[in-house]
Order: C-alpha cells, then sequence, then structure tokens
C-alpha cells in the first residue's frame, strides 16, 4: 500500500521554567471553583501566570497535556505520537455514493485525511502541544491548541454535520481495496464551552485479513484553545478512558488560561 510521505515531527514545547507558588491573595474572594485539585488553589509565578488567560504559550499548552496518571486502565506514555499514522485512514472516497448530495463527499475526504495527519481541528493559530499513549494494541493521541476563534467554531460546525454528511461511505486505497467508513454521534461529558464527540469506523483488510479499525474521536472548545483526542484501534475504543481525557484534560486546559499551574505537569517527552 502506498503510504503518504510523512509528516514533520512535532517538537512539543520545552519543560516549564521552575517557578516559585505563591499562595493566592484574599482578593481572589476564595472562589476556586471547578476543575483541579487542591493545587489549583496556588498562582504560579511561572510562564504561565504572566501571559494574558487568553494567549496559550508553548510552556502552557505542554503543562495542559494529560498525563499517564490521569487516564484509567494500563496506558502508558510514549515518545512517538507525533509520527502516528495508520494507513486504514488513507483512501479515496467514493463519489458515487453520494447520489444526491456529492459536495458531502468532500467533507468525508476531509475527515479521514484529518484523522490520518491528526488536525482535527485545522491548523493551530498559536502554541500546541502533543502526547500520545498507548494500551494493547489501542492508541491514544491528546492535543491541545490555539485556533482562530471563527476558524475553530466552524471546524466544530463541521464536525457536528458529519454524523449525517458521512454517516456511511465506501473508501479507495491505492490498491483498489475497498473500505466502509461509518461516523455516529458519541456523547461527552459537558466540559468546555463546546464539544462534539464522533466514533469512526473503517472496515477493510490488512495484510490480506479483514479487520475493523474503531476510533473515538472528541473534541472540546474552551475559548479560542481547544482539546482534541482520538482513541482506538483494531480492538475497538475504550470509550472511558476519552470520557476520562475530555474531563481532566479540559480542567487542566481551564487552569492554564486561569495562570493556575494543573497538578502533576506532564512527563517529558523528547
Amino acid at each position: 500500500m502506498t503510504q503518504r510521505p510523512p509528516r514533520p515531527v512535532r517538537v512539543l514545547a520545552s519543560a516549564l521554567a521552575a517557578g516559585a507558588l505563591l499562595t493566592t491573595a484574599a482578593c481572589s474572594d476564595g472562589d476556586d471553583s471547578g476543575a483541579g485539585s487542591a493545587d489549583t488553589t496556588r498562582i504560579s509565578s511561572s510562564p504561565l501566570a504572566q501571559e494574558s488567560p487568553s494567549a496559550l504559550t508553548a510552556a502552557g499548552a505542554k503543562a495542559a497535556l494529560v498525563t499517564e496518571a490521569d487516564l484509567e486502565g494500563d496506558w502508558d506514555q510514549v515518545k512517538n505520537a507525533a509520527g502516528w499514522q495508520d494507513s486504514l485512514l488513507v483512501g479515496k472516497v467514493d463519489v458515487a455514493d453520494f447520489l444526491t448530495a456529492k459536495t458531502n463527499a468532500a467533507d468525508c475526504q476531509k475527515l479521514l485525511d484529518a484523522l490520518y495527519d491528526d488536525d482535527l481541528l485545522g491548523k493551530p493559530s498559536g502554541a500546541s502541544a502533543l502526547t500520545g499513549f498507548q494500551e494493547g494494541e489501542s492508541r491514544l493521541l491528546y492535543q491541545v491548541a490555539a485556533y482562530d476563534k471563527n476558524t475553530l467554531d466552524s471546524s466544530f460546525s463541521w464536525l457536528k454535520s458529519l454524523p449525517d454528511k458521512c454517516d456511511q461511505f465506501t473508501a479507495t486505497d491505492s490498491s483498489a481495496g475497498k473500505r466502509t467508513v461509518q461516523v455516529v454521534e458519541a456523547p461527552l461529558p459537558k466540559e468546555g464551552d463546546a464539544r462534539q464527540g464522533l466514533q469512526v469506523t473503517v472496515q477493510g483488510t490488512s495484510g490480506g485479513t479483514p479487520t475493523t479499525l474503531t476510533l473515538d474521536v472528541a473534541a472540546v472548545r474552551v475559548g479560542a484553545d481547544a482539546i482534541t483526542v482520538t482513541n482506538g484501534g483494531l480492538g475497538g475504543a475504550d470509550h472511558d478512558s476519552t470520557e476520562t481525557a475530555v474531563k481532566l484534560g479540559t480542567a487542566r486546559l481551564q487552569d492554564v488560561q486561569a495562570g493556575r499551574t494543573p497538578s502533576g505537569d506532564p512527563s517529558e517527552i523528547e
């Protein structure tokens, strides 16, 4: 099977500079409700607290990533997540499937390409960070990034339309092999300002053996920043892990936006 040229490997933001933690002043009215642990009552003098909450920094994006300790199960953090590409997602959408709405074929093609390229919400306009975890044959890719607000709104509208536009279609690989793709809406915790969950299944062959790739896809907007989660594999998708990543990841991003240091900084990934 012909593979696409590899993408440039993304470099995660450097580790946060150490900074002294100051106790929250009384003028905060003692209101630190929302996500996070007791550590979220502290204000950091690191770059996280020195930037406007509306401007996600490289250090902030790195700090907002979920950690191995955040996820349930036996997920192990990996160092090569930026190079993950599943060949089952490579294919040309069969426009003949869209007899009365051929423009929908372009949206379905965009979905396959975005899942393969890990840019579900488009290219970030600012800082971004990425990490990945593996449990058996399943992989969980987690990203945090800053986007242009109007572009982000358009991306969420597009995602919401996909269960109707791309409920089932056929994609053809470079060897003329046929793959059946199904897209359904998936529930997500009510986190952030907007959210959209999908489950994408791709039925085809791998090495001449029938196989099915199942992916949970989740996106959550928090202001002009967003998190995205892609979780699954040939053995299915663990939706509980997707929900956990969404809940704890949104809380971490909100902490960063408010100038707080999330508890449990991500481990180093070269």
